[in-house]
């Protein structure tokens, strides 16, 4: 048993480290591994020579793509299992509150405005942050607001906001900010930049700090409000705090990607088969099998065929038969 969780532990650590070294190896110019990891180390070690062209590539275009698809993928699919924690809900993702779409509305305006990436990343991520906090104060408008008035409100937010953006689609120019807008909700990671991710890192990493250290908490919401009170818990408060930690990765994630499903959905899935239902585990699985998914599709889109695949379609493509395929296999044994 301790064998077989070392095995496990060591292989949930290695896979994302693996992949990340062999993803810059993928692309329309492919490098050697050798070539990789001499220009890695050329600026630790300078007696190493490299091509000018190989850690332009390296550092300038592919570093900042591979952290940003991981750093997605894990937010993601964390995001997704304190959601489906603390709404004992299999069903939820990290979009359930509106953050997806008020997100998506940010960015529209944005583009309409020819404000540049820089504040279209900023827009959506205040406007994700923004659907979420209207969802919130409306679910605590009801006297009795519980679980399902939040959960209800967020659908309603997430509609509306959807709806703003069907808006903003009919009023934009057809053929310079339409097609930008779609090709953004769509999902992509083609225009990731050095400025662009060090503005994600800072929310996501307050974000992860927070829901790592509460992990083991989530457990005391998923198995109800009696149980956590007579823990000593405060399940509004504690859930109040998570809620604003995952919105606040996600919102980030989304800014710098654009709209991908099925991350934070499937993810948690596919790692309680691995590693049971413990939040305390769970947590930390999924933002490495996270991380290690979306890096695997986004090399997949960029390398497939000549013409770069928007990360949203793949993660659908790939993310629907593998999520019909562990329903099958039972997700009643999950929780």
């Amino acid at each position: 048993m301790e064998n077989d969780k070392l095995i496990r532990d060591s292989i949930l650590i290695l896979l994302p480290i693996l992949i990340f070294f062999l993803s810059f190896s993928i692309g329309r110019f492919p490098i050697s591994t050798i070539d990789v990891i001499k220009t890695l180390l050329s600026p630790i070690i300078p007696s190493l020579t490299v091509s000018p062209a190989i850690s332009t590539i390296v550092f300038q275009i592919r570093l900042p793509r591979i952290i940003a698809a991981m750093l997605v993928g894990a937010s993601l699919a964390i995001a997704g299992a304190v959601f489906q924690g603390i709404f004992k809900n299999p069903l939820v993702s990290p979009d359930l509150l509106g953050v997806a779409n008020g997100a998506g509305f940010g960015a529209s305006i944005a583009i309409l405005a020819s404000l540049g990436n820089i504040f279209t990343q900023i827009f959506a991520f205040i406007f994700g942050i923004i659907s979420v906090s209207i969802t919130y104060l409306i679910s605590k408008s009801y006297k009795n607001g519980g679980i399902l008035v939040l959960i209800l409100a967020g659908t309603a937010i997430s509609a509306f906001f959807n709806a703003l953006i069907s808006g903003a689609k009919f009023i934009a120019d057809p053929y310079n900010k339409l097609p930008q807008i779609v090709y953004w909700l769509m999902g992509s990671l083609s225009e990731v930049t050095i400025n662009k991710l060090i503005i994600t890192l800072i929310p996501v990493i307050i974000g992860l700090i927070i829901i790592l250290s509460l992990r083991w908490r989530v457990n005391l919401l998923a198995m109800g409000d009696e149980e956590a009170q007579s823990l000593g818990e405060n399940p509004e408060r504690l859930r109040l705090i998570l809620i604003a930690a995952a919105t606040l990765i996600t919102s980030a994630s989304v800014s710098i990607s654009g709209i991908i499903g099925w991350i934070g959905l499937l993810v948690p899935h596919l790692t309680r088969m691995i590693v049971g239902p413990d939040h305390k585990i769970l947590i930390p699985a999924s933002l490495s099998i996270g991380a290690s998914f979306l890096l695997i599709v986004d090399n997949i889109s960029r390398s497939l065929i000549s013409v770069e695949i928007p990360i949203g379609i793949l993660t659908a493509v790939i993310g629907v038969p593998v999520f019909l395929y562990l329903l099958r296999k039972g997700y009643s044994e999950w929780f």
